[in-house]
């Protein structure tokens, strides 16, 4: 696992960034439904992928969404399939 992973919410692009070393390797795309956050998609960089990336992203993302008073609506497999390791995030639902 990774420690030195900046997050990044990217407002205009729809998506949370993950950034190592100055390069963008990972994204998850999100659509605001109110104040509903619909996460679409997610994805790592083929060369970084298995390094625990997209998870750190994630947990980035929810928290951001968290600190927000938004609520989640993961639409995409990954972050249903991490929501439902980290029962931490239930509240988002």
């Amino acid at each position: 696992m990774t420690t030195d992973l900046s997050v990044r919410r990217h407002d205009q692009a729809g998506r949370y960034e993950g950034w190592l070393r100055g390069e963008l390797v990972t994204v998850i795309d999100f659509t605001p439904a109110g104040s509903t956050m619909m996460i679409t998609h997610t994805g790592t960089e083929p060369r970084w992928r298995g390094q625990g990336l997209a998870g750190q992203t994630t947990r980035a993302a929810l928290e951001d969404i968290r600190e927000r008073g938004q609520r989640v609506r993961p639409l995409c497999s990954f972050v249903v399939s991490f929501m439902a390791s980290h029962p931490e995030f239930e509240d988002l639902r």
